[in-house]
């Protein structure tokens, strides 16, 4: 038997803003919650349906040193320059890693400073 990603688990200084900007990037929702430290997002279907929650969970710091992990996002309803534009009015922000501009991605950071990456391939809504 294989294991699936269940949850990912992102330490940070304000989980409810964040809860907030995911929420609003990846169309989840709030699954639980303790006080204003701890935050589970995920799709409609909850925890082990068919996408992995997001724990946002409050340290006073941020761990030293670049984040090892981070989310790659494709668009299912609008193509890359209109997604662009939505992620940027929601709180994004561009992030330069020494990108030459011929990549077919964009690298942007939540209201946090966390990287991810928006592809240019759409994909199916599930």
């Amino acid at each position: 038997m294989a294991c699936r990603i269940g949850e990912l688990v992102l330490g940070c200084r304000d989980p409810e803003a964040l809860a907030r900007f995911w929420c609003e990037v990846l169309d989840f929702v709030v699954l639980d919650r303790e006080d204003n430290e701890y935050f589970e997002i995920g799709a409609r279907d909850g925890f082990g349906g068919s996408q992995p929650t997001i724990i946002l969970s409050s340290r006073d710091e941020p761990e030293p040193g670049k984040s090892r992990l981070h989310i790659d996002l494709n668009a299912t309803d609008r193509d890359q320059d209109a997604e662009l534009e939505r992620l940027l009015k929601l709180g994004a922000r561009p992030a330069d890693i020494g990108q030459t501009g011929e990549e077919s991605w964009h690298v942007l950071v939540d209201p946090e400073g966390n990287e991810f990456c928006l592809l240019k391939r759409r994909i199916n809504p599930l």
